[in-house]
């Protein structure tokens, strides 16, 4: 009579690695398991021998699978270290990053645009955080970065709040071609978030992504 040792070694390995018993205790178990199955086989239906090395193969597979796991996790773990203690050293900085969002703050606003070629008449519409049209103007740009800057004074005449705004553009050349203009935020770091599993700078409060950094300066 064959009992299935193998399915509940398995199922003992598996449950090992959430509860963070050990190999060892895990391989005492599989003896113990398979030493209760030698003794109830049948005289006249022993545990055949392909059998019983096979699942010792298995329970070795499984042995190395739980140990491969552990190695993982300690690699997770320090490389989630150290991406935190490198994302530390952007505060201070000055960075530039893709993005359209930023922060008004006693009553500017600025963006970074890279204009491919010279465009007149585009459309730059400002939002704040609900989405809503704050602040809309016409205006031509020359080709080449730049900085622009958004002073608070809303379509109406009066002066937003401090917060997060972002900038679109519809621009279009001379021929009437569309043309991308790519915004990017710039700053000082002033904080870190390393919570995600991604480092999240803050430039004011308003949070980007360490992917999206462009540039890094640090004042002298």
């Amino acid at each position: 009579m064959a009992v299935p040792a193998l399915s509940a070694a398995g199922s003992i390995a598996g449950a090992a690695t959430g509860t963070g018993a050990t190999l060892a205790k895990n391989f005492e178990t599989f003896l113990g398991l398979l030493t209760t199955q030698l003794k109830n086989q049948s005289p006249l239906d022993p545990l055949n021998t392909n059998e019983f090395t096979q699942q010792l193969v298995q329970f070795a597979s499984v042995e190395q699978q739980l140990k491969s796991n552990e190695t993982l996790t300690a690699l997770l773990t320090a490389s989630r270290a150290s991406t935190a203690t490198s994302a530390l050293g952007f505060v201070g900085t000055t960075v530039t990053a893709d993005g359209r969002t930023t922060r008004l703050a006693e009553g500017k606003a600025n963006w970074r645009l890279d204009v491919p070629r010279a465009v007149s008449g585009a459309v730059v519409t400002v939002t704040d955080a609900s989405g809503a049209v704050v602040a809309t103007e016409t205006r031509s740009f020359a080709a080449g970065p730049q900085s622009y800057q958004w002073t608070g004074r809303t379509s109406t005449g009066t002066l937003a709040p401090d917060g997060d705004y972002t900038i679109t553009l519809a621009a279009r050349d001379a021929s009437g071609q569309t043309v991308a203009i790519r915004s990017e935020i710039e700053g000082i770091v002033d904080s870190v978030d390393v919570t995600g599993s991604e480092p999240l700078l803050s430039i004011g409060g308003t949070q980007f992504p360490l992917s999206k950094v462009k540039t890094i300066r640090r004042a002298p």
